[in-house]
């Protein structure tokens, strides 16, 4: 193999569903593309509720046609105050048909996500995969260089991170991180129940934190329970009955009886944030670039309109003749996302410490925010086209 076949126009690292669905697009937008990451079964049940701009963006690439049988339509999502507290917000139902669509998106697990993407992957001539993962990024002047755990030795003019919250990466391009932790947790699982869920997402606002029950195919869900870390600690100890009564008790019975499927996972929550989303020609996809707590789904569609960003602004250098991680492609990058990440995880983050709060002035405030969006439907449309993804960066694609 000779020098050249090991030079790229750009290399992504990291194999999840952003890195590959980032490699997907960089490749189909002309540019050659190297995917180093490793093949590993996918290891747990989580799944992710994709949205309508993120479903697009996959049917565009191929990749949504591969996967769709096994995803269940969000036809409407409904909030239910269960604080049990004096001030309490009234339920609000959001539904798809009042914005004119079929479905705000659809909730599919990880692992059949990730096999369409790596069947999209095989398939595309301009997208070289190592099974390897990088053991050393060395950004220069004009190239990065990547350094194997096998020791293959690759050259690439852009480097697109997509190595999770703990990014070579990122530190390779030494940019800072802050970081808050919550001090809070997510226990995730997936049950099946005895009654249809009718497409569906409920989510249960508790004292301490946000339990969602997200539709599947079939009368199964996926649960997102999100708590103090000793809480979450609690449930996950119990046995497949207790828990099994635990998460029936909290949706208050509306799927009928509820039986937890194997397969748990609890990870801590915080919110981080680069202090840029690109330089030294390497850019931030996914967790690299954003950690977000389970609240909205935001976590992937973040990283899939990352994805879609770098992808869009490294054609538009190529047909330039422009150096594809040079200065105006970084400028361009961060310009791209910083509008959305930060103000997703501002939305997120109020949400989460109004419902947390004990005082009675921010208690009155989500209430009364609740209350105006669940009876002014003009106000409400906005919050569920907003909810989607953000207006502003449709004029911007559009140049309106």
């Amino acid at each position: 193999m000779n020098d050249a076949s090991m030079t790229f126009d750009v290399a992504v690292v990291g194999g999840g569903p952003a890195g590959l669905v980032a490699a997907v697009a960089l490749a189909e937008a002309g540019a050659r593309t190297a995917l180093i990451a490793r093949r590993q079964a996918y290891g747990d049940n989580r799944t992710t509720a994709l949205l309508g701009g993120s479903v697009s963006f996959l049917e565009q690439l191929d990749v949504w046609r591969r996967c769709v049988d096994k995803a269940a339509a969000l036809a409407a999502m409904r909030l239910v105050d269960d604080t049990g507290r004096l001030i309490r917000a009234p339920e609000v139902r959001f539904t798809a048909d009042e914005i004119g669509l079929d479905a705000f998106g659809y909730n599919i697990e990880n692992r059949d996500l990730i096999a369409a993407l790596e069947a999209r992957a095989a398939e595309i001539s301009g997208l070289r995969r190592f099974d390897d993962e990088a053991e050393a990024v060395h950004p220069g002047d004009d190239a990065v260089e990547i350094r194997t755990a096998g020791g293959t030795e690759i050259t690439a003019q852009l480097v697109v991170g997509a190595d999770g919250r703990h990014s070579l990466c990122r530190e390779a391009a030494g940019i800072a991180v802050s970081r808050r932790d919550l001090k809070q947790a997510a226990l995730t699982f997936n049950i099946s129940h005895s009654r249809p869920h009718k497409n569906i997402s409920t989510e249960f606002h508790t004292s301490q934190g946000p339990c969602v029950f997200v539709p599947l195919p079939g009368d199964r869900c996926s649960v997102v329970w999100v708590t103090s870390p000793v809480e979450a600690e609690r449930l996950k100890g119990l046995g497949d009955d207790d828990l099994s009564e635990a998460a029936e008790t909290q949706s208050h019975s509306i799927f009928g009886r509820v039986r937890v499927e194997p397969g748990r996972c609890l990870f801590p929550l915080a919110i981080e944030r680069p202090r840029q989303f690109a330089d030294k020609r390497i850019a931030l996809v996914g967790e690299a670039a954003h950690v977000v707590p389970p609240i909205g789904a935001q976590g992937l569609n973040l990283g899939l309109r990352d994805a879609d960003d770098i992808a869009s602004i490294v054609r538009d250098a190529l047909a330039a003749g422009q150096d594809v991680g040079g200065r105006e492609v970084m400028r361009h990058y961060g310009l791209a996302r910083r509008a959305d990440v930060l103000s997703r995880t501002m939305v997120i983050d109020l949400a989460n410490r109004s419902l947390l709060s004990e005082l009675l002035p921010m208690q009155s405030l989500r209430a009364a925010s609740l209350h105006l969006i669940g009876t002014i439907g003009p106000l409400r449309r906005l919050a569920m086209r907003e909810g989607l993804a953000p207006s502003w960066r449709n004029w911007r694609r559009t140049g309106a």
